[in-house]
């Protein structure tokens, strides 16, 4: 769920990246990079494993960016007696190379994957069911997410972390320009053009103008979805209307781009050339240690008379391939640590980065939750969060939405006739899953 700050990523993705794209497709490239001795035959560089019983337990992990990280994840493997467990700290295209390594037999037993396993995993028999892994502790897990992992009654990862994306804005800059923090997109688009003063620009959304980040957040403020009963929800006029609002800011003058770093790092607004800025949850750790006091949070604001606030949320969950040497042995693995272990999980959320625990009974254990703009923002989670994308957006779909937000914002094309550009795209896609 990004790249950035301490919070940098000198040298492969972070968790963050869950909140940054969708994960990408499948190819040959893929499959040749994801040879070598990282999966079950274990024992290759950068292994680490825990003694005891019989039988290894391959446990894949992306490459986090937040220093601990992978340290705090080894001691957790070491901890599980009843088998062994080598940890693979797996760099480069994460996304492509463990779905390409699950048509394997030398893939992982156990692996993380955003916001759960894809569709196609699922449909293709290249993921087990955990549903039963998570007996009473079910309902302390955030729902929208587990909704986000579940195909026909069905739930199929566990999540680990939660990240969100959030509005954070400087505090005196508003006071100074008599701004208060906006609450509807009229607002936000009007303070933008008041907080726009010499080099400071009102509002940073990224660099390419949104493109990228305001598909979620301009359907659900809207009062819609990118699916709702199973169909498209997105090619209607509200929608449509949100977006030709934000070609106009583009046009305007008033949004930051060309910025050295991008949305997702806070450098725009601790450098003072935004006065609000689209960012994430990760970022709060440089966000304290560059403003102090000096900056608060917001979700995206409401459109029109039927919509409200809104902020996406993704977790990387644990899963279990199909192919696992011992796929009882990995699910049991499984539940020790992502249901029984609550220490670990606290641990995993709240000491290496910024992120919220998943679970409601650790997010009111969470010491750096409980006050300031990370109260407000973990209170978003439950009244305003919406898992990043649903289940049967594929990457097929995201690609043809980004595209089409893209052409609309940068390039002044029709939203209307971009949306359902993209609603034929998606529509071949749902006919694909009996749609």
């Amino acid at each position: 769920m990004v790249r950035y700050s301490q919070l940098s990523v000198p040298a492969g993705p972070s968790r963050r990246q869950v909140l940054a794209g969708g994960a990408g497709a499948l190819t040959l490239a893929a499959l040749t990079a994801c040879g070598g001795n990282t999966g079950r035959s274990s024992g290759g560089a950068g292994a680490s494993g825990s003694g005891g019983g019989a039988g290894t337990i391959a446990q894949w992990y992306h490459q986090y960016g937040e220093p601990g990280t992978e340290q705090a994840v080894k001691r957790y493997a070491a901890a599980y007696k009843p088998a062994k467990v080598s940890v693979q700290w797996i760099p480069g295209n994460y996304d492509q190379k463990s779905a390409a390594a699950l048509l394997t037999d030398s893939g992982p037993d156990v692996f993380e994957y955003g916001n759960g396993p894809t569709i196609d995993m699922i449909t293709g028999k290249q993921v087990v069911d955990l549903t039963d892994l998570y007996g009473d502790a079910k309902s302390d897990f955030t729902a929208s997410l587990l909704e986000r992992m579940t195909w026909q009654g069905k739930i199929y990862g566990i999540p680990q972390v939660v990240d969100m994306q959030l509005f954070v804005y400087r505090k005196s800059m508003l006071a100074k320009a008599g701004v208060k923090p906006p609450e509807t997109l009229d607002d936000l688009v009007a303070a933008a053009k008041k907080l726009s003063t010499g080099k400071v620009k009102g509002l940073f959304v990224g660099n390419d103008g949104g493109a990228s980040v305001l598909a979620g957040p301009v359907l659900w403020s809207s009062g819609h979805d990118y699916l709702k009963d199973g169909k498209p929800d997105f090619d209607n006029a509200e929608v449509a209307g949100a977006l030709g609002k934000f070609r106009d800011l583009f046009s305007s003058g008033d949004l930051l781009l060309g910025a050295p770093t991008d949305w997702s790092d806070p450098g725009a607004i601790t450098s003072g050339l935004t006065a609000i800025q689209w960012t994430g949850l990760w970022n709060f750790p440089a966000l304290q240690k560059a403003l102090g006091d000096d900056f608060g949070v917001l979700p995206f604001p409401a459109i029109g008379g039927s919509g409200k606030p809104s902020v996406p949320v993704g977790a990387y969950a644990a899963c279990v391939s199909a192919r696992a040497e011992n796929v009882d042995a990995a699910k049991k693995f499984v539940k020790w640590l992502w249901v029984d272990q609550t220490s670990d999980q606290l641990d995993f959320a709240q000491s290496y980065g910024f992120h919220i625990p998943a679970r409601a009974s650790l997010v009111a254990k969470a010491d750096k939750l409980k006050s300031g703009p990370a109260a407000t923002a973990a209170g978003y989670l439950k009244d305003y969060g919406h898992p990043q994308t649903p289940l049967l957006w594929t990457p097929k779909s995201s690609t043809a939405m980004t595209d089409a937000i893209n052409n609309i914002v940068r390039s002044g094309a029709s939203p209307t006739m971009e949306l359902a550009g993209v609603r034929k795209v998606v529509d071949a896609e749902l006919t694909r899953f009996g749609g």
